[in-house]
């Protein structure tokens, strides 16, 4: 697995290809280390780079969801996940992921960790859509929240990331309020960790 790993992380360097960065690699891999999930649903597949990540360091019986629009990165996904021990775990659904996520609500499944690394103008839209497949549990972890420091920095946004900037905020605001607790972590370009607070829902 380091060997195939490697092999990603070098061809994603060389084709510009967004997987989660070094820095944020680490702080990906606490939270996953720590839930060790069980049913995984990762909207934004790219090379299936990630998906292996949870595949390796999951619940002993993680099953992963794995949601993509590229159907040039599905077939490489596709066969970087064939070389590993994991094909049988993960599962690439392609197409757009706003209306495979309608389509997975009602199956009825449920999911204990979602990783959104996509459209990062749809952040809001899928946080929305996946509320009925979450388990009371669930962790949300959604990449790339600070977007190059735009977010939250004082550094102007230039006119072309606007739109991005401001939904990613209203996406952070949402996640911030109950029953979500959120914490950013800093690391690669912002990591958002989003679990219910259980309490909220008894007061409710």
């Amino acid at each position: 697995m380091e060997e195939l790993l490697g092999e990603m992380e070098s061809y994603a360097a060389l084709n510009h290809v967004p997987i989660i960065n070094e820095r944020g690699r680490a702080a990906f891999l606490q939270v996953v280390k720590e839930v060790r999930p069980h049913r995984v649903l990762e909207i934004g597949t790219a090379i299936g780079y990630s998906s292996l990540l949870f595949a390796l360091h999951g619940a002993e019986d993680v099953e992963i969801t794995t949601l993509e629009l590229s159907e040039e990165r599905i077939n490489l996904a596709q066969s970087y996940i064939n070389r590993s021990a994991y094909a049988d775990r993960i599962r690439i659904m392609a197409g757009d992921a706003a209306e495979n996520l309608l389509r997975l609500q009602l199956t009825g499944q449920k999911f204990d960790f979602v990783f959104i690394d996509a459209a990062k103008g749809q952040y809001v839209d899928y946080f929305h859509k996946i509320q009925p497949m979450l388990t009371d549990k669930a962790v949300i972890l959604a990449d790339n929240v600070l977007f190059r420091g735009y977010v939250r920095g004082d550094v102007p946004t230039p006119r072309r990331f606007k739109t991005i900037v401001k939904r990613l905020r209203e996406y952070i605001e949402l996640v911030s309020q109950p029953p979500y607790a959120t914490e950013i972590l800093a690391q690669g370009d912002g990591l958002a960790v989003t679990r219910r607070v259980l309490e909220y829902d008894k007061k409710a």
